[in-house]
């Protein structure tokens, strides 16, 4: 949310120069975070195809390979997320302590992401094995 609200002008903690030298907003960067906020839903939203028993694929193998994809590269941008919060150059960016305390508390829950997508896929998997036996 914090990003839809950056691309409308509302105050996140980034000075005016840092949206327009490194976000490029207003410009492109409105389209970039926007999009990546799309993403970020979608991604968010794939696990109800692995938990809802009413929507069955066609290809429950082919599903399962897609979903161990993702939660393979859920923890690879969390860990991504991680070296670049910790850098240097992305701690001058806020433009105080209390801006930076609501991005580690906005951020905080997305780590959990890909613990609980490897864990609805591993049950997915799991159940359409047993199936695929009977």
């Amino acid at each position: 949310m914090w990003r839809i609200a950056m691309a409308c002008g509302v105050y996140v903690g980034y000075s005016d120069q840092v949206l327009r030298d490194v976000f490029d907003i207003p410009g492109w960067g409105i389209a970039y975070v926007v999009c990546l906020s799309v993403l970020s839903e979608v991604a968010a939203l794939f696990p109800l195809l692995l938990v809802s028993d009413r929507w069955r694929p066609l290809r429950p193998r082919a599903l399962a390979a897609l979903a161990w994809t993702a939660s393979g590269l859920l923890v690879l941008v969390a860990l991504w997320q991680l070296v670049v919060a910790f850098t240097v150059e992305s701690r001058t960016y806020m433009s105080g302590d209390t801006a930076l305390t609501v991005w580690w508390l906005t951020f905080a829950p997305l780590f959990a992401i890909p613990a609980l997508m490897t864990a609805v896929t591993w049950s997915y998997t799991k159940r359409h094995r047993t199936w695929g036996r009977a």
